[in-house]
């Protein structure tokens, strides 16, 4: 099949979640023998850059602004999309429906992933908000499927819209990495850090996190890894809460995203809005020790191989990560089912599968 990926920020991954889903999906579908292409952002993705690991890449421009970067880009893709005789389209985030129609039109099968119920987030004003209540009516009626990564999500359509959705989680490698070369340069030891990862939003709860850890009675730092292009002044907040034991990264991708990962002590996940989260499963499956925001769909990932804290009590956190340091054989335990829950649920051979399977169907080919 002719595949297209449209709405990320592009590939090599470096950025978030959708990216990094971009590239695991699209190389593996590339290596069995289908022909893909990635739509990627001009600040995001070299301009020269026409391939990667065997999928072609086409970098447009976009707005670089909070509001229309995503939605400008897709709609530039899409006008490039329709030049191509694609079999099928991806598009992914649920504010780009609209954008689905018209290659619908023209003969494309269409698969939208809606992501999570983006609206509920904070950073949105109410145009947003509003585009983006538009924007889950039209992934009802706009592509040919509809992919949740969350069964959570999944019942969200179902009952607000009557619509059934195609589940397909996000993916993981289950796979540890040895190397040490990004602990030396910050300065970290093996299993001797508390790892936090997530875009630094509101909703993601970055500063509840900071106040748990705050009043924590643990020896360990804490590496927050992230950022926000679009919230310097809450970014600038976070880094004043935080004591000399809170160290800062900015994004990391690739090995040393990996390395630190594989190295924490623990990981402690605070999102409350979305579907599946990649830095969870992605923890999980190098067999993490998660502490996790009590929230039905984090519930859904990581299942009894997690502790629970509520992000809306951080004192709760500190209990967590106090009880971890107190028990490492409750540490062991919990490690051990993430990765083997990882394993099970979150291969992204697995995952691939299942999208091969969906491309076929809306294409009315054998599976």
């Amino acid at each position: 099949m002719r595949i297209a990926i449209l709405g990320t920020r592009g590939i090599p991954a470096n950025y978030g979640g959708f990216e990094t889903f971009a590239e695991e999906l699209a190389t593996r579908l590339a290596a069995r023998g289908h022909e893909l292409t990635v739509y990627g952002r001009s600040h995001h993705v070299d301009r020269h850059l026409r391939s990667y690991r065997g999928v072609r890449l086409v970098v447009l421009p976009t707005i670089r602004h909070k509001y229309f970067d995503t939605v400008a880009h897709t709609f530039l893709s899409t006008l490039h999309a329709l030049g191509s005789a694609f079999d099928v389209a991806l598009y992914c985030n649920a504010a780009n429906a609209i954008f689905c129609a018209l290659p619908r039109l023209r003969g494309t099968a269409i698969v939208l992933n809606v992501d999570g119920v983006e609206r509920r987030r904070r950073k949105w004003n109410l145009l947003g908000r509003a585009w983006y209540l538009l924007s889950e009516r039209l992934a009802t009626w706009c592509p040919h499927a509809v992919v949740t990564d969350a069964q959570t999500i999944s019942r969200y359509y179902r009952s607000r819209y009557g619509t059934d959705t195609s589940f397909i989680p996000y993916g993981a490698g289950v796979a540890r990495v040895d190397s040490r070369a990004t602990l030396d340069r910050l300065g970290l030891q093996p299993n001797e850090y508390f790892l936090y990862v997530s875009r630094f939003e509101p909703e993601n709860n970055a500063r509840a996190v900071i106040e748990g850890y705050a009043a924590a009675r643990v020896g360990r730092p804490l590496v927050m890894v992230g950022d926000a292009p679009y919230a310097a002044d809450y970014v600038a907040t976070l880094k004043r809460l935080a004591g000399p034991n809170v160290r800062f990264t900015g994004f990391l991708f690739g090995e040393a995203y990996r390395e630190l990962q594989t190295h924490a002590f623990a990981y402690i996940h605070g999102t409350e809005v979305g579907g599946t989260h990649p830095a969870l499963v992605e923890a999980m499956g190098v067999g993490g020790c998660p502490v996790v925001n009590d929230v039905e769909e984090n519930r859904e990932v990581a299942g009894d191989a997690a502790l629970y804290f509520t992000a809306a009590n951080p004192v709760t956190l500190a209990a967590a990560l106090e009880r971890l340091e107190a028990d490492e054989r409750l540490r062991a335990d919990l490690s051990e089912r993430a990765l083997a829950r990882a394993a099970e649920r979150f291969s992204w051979d697995r995952i691939t599968d299942d999208y091969e399977r969906l491309f076929k169907q809306v294409c009315g080919l054998p599976r």
